[in-house]
């Protein structure tokens, strides 16, 4: 950590004799290497949100896959308990005319 602090510049204020403070002078021009390095992490950010956006709709559709089966089946029941139970009522005489539904509230 020592060897870290001796390289470091403390910041330098820069004030008139009139006491304003003057602007920082202007960073230098980056070159070749710095644009190029930039527009590759550029590109490297852009593939790493498209690979993101790939994996999160991966994951929606493994949803959809699991899911979808258990809500299949849990409709089939439904539909064959509805089926049994007019079935009996039909047998007993006691069929209404349309299905209904009962709702309790407490």
């Amino acid at each position: 950590m020592v060897a870290m602090e001796t390289h470091r510049r403390p910041p330098v204020i820069d004030m008139t004799p009139e006491g304003e403070f003057r602007d920082a002078p202007p960073s230098p021009a980056a070159g070749l290497l710095d644009r190029a390095l930039a527009r590759v992490g550029a590109a490297g950010m852009v593939v790493a949100v498209v690979a993101g956006g790939l994996l999160l709709a991966g994951l929606a559709v493994l949803a959809i896959s699991i899911l979808l089966p258990i809500a299949i089946l849990a409709g089939a029941i439904g539909a064959g308990s509805l089926w049994w139970r007019m079935r009996r009522a039909r047998r007993d005489g006691t069929a209404p005319q349309g299905v209904r539904f009962v709702i309790i509230r407490r």
